[in-house]
């Protein structure tokens, strides 16, 4: 079962990857635990995994002003997993775009 949604790619976790070249971000599915999130990593990207800290974040209400009035929604609730590799090794996550 695929967990990993998509890496994580902002500037923020740029900055941390930038310090530290062998920590990623990953969005994962929040029913993932550590070990399939482990698991998955060393299978996709071909790397050791030495450890995995996953964070949770709640779904959040929020409503702008319009023209048409007030506009009321939701931003999802997600998990975030921070994954710090073996020295030495690094994942490319742009090697395979054309």
């Amino acid at each position: 079962m695929a967990f990993i949604i998509k890496p994580l790619v902002t500037e923020k976790m740029t900055k941390i990857t930038e310090k530290r070249p062998n920590v990623y971000g990953f969005i994962v599915k929040p029913e993932a635990n550590k070990v399939e999130i482990k698991k998955e990593v060393e299978g996709l990207y071909n790397v050791t995994v030495e450890e995995v800290n996953t964070l949770r974040y709640a779904g959040k209400r929020s409503q702008r002003y319009t023209k048409a009035g007030l506009v009321k929604g939701h931003k999802s609730a997600f998990k975030k997993a921070i994954v710090t590799l073996k020295e030495g090794e690094e994942i490319d996550f742009y090697s395979n775009i054309e």
